[in-house]
């Protein structure tokens, strides 16, 4: 995928973000923004999956750990939405670890428990 089209994408998913965010407000829990996420990038004809199995590999063998993607936008772009009073360290290690094992460049850590959605966007990137 070209930088145009990730960056196209990367700004419907921030549109996106913020129409739920402002229909729902904070102290919801997180499948509630989830699957209203899933809805409204649909309804902007954003290929969307969600929940999707990520099986934790070492040395070319499955481990049998599996891990799962809240959504993965056009095959390429992961989010991880969260409903937390803060972000931690740890979430952001668990987004760059889906990136890192799904092989992908670019992913977004929503935290939709805050006053202001900005506050709680974070783009990550790997090899981007």
């Amino acid at each position: 995928m070209e930088k145009v089209r990730y960056e196209y994408l990367a700004k419907q998913i921030f549109t996106s973000c913020l129409e739920v965010h402002r229909a729902f407000g904070p102290g919801l829990l997180e499948s509630v923004y989830e699957y209203a996420l899933i809805k409204e990038l649909k309804n902007r004809d954003v290929f969307v999956q969600y929940q999707i199995k990520l099986p934790l590999f070492y040395k070319g063998e499955e481990t049998g750990k599996d891990f799962y993607l809240d959504l993965l936008i056009e095959k390429e772009i992961i989010i991880e939405v969260k409903a937390v009073d803060m972000l931690h360290p740890v979430h952001h290690a668990q987004l760059l670890s889906y990136l890192k094992l799904a092989d992908k460049r670019l992913g977004f850590l929503v935290n939709f428990n805050v006053s202001l959605l900005k506050n709680g966007f974070k783009r990550m990137v790997n090899k981007y």
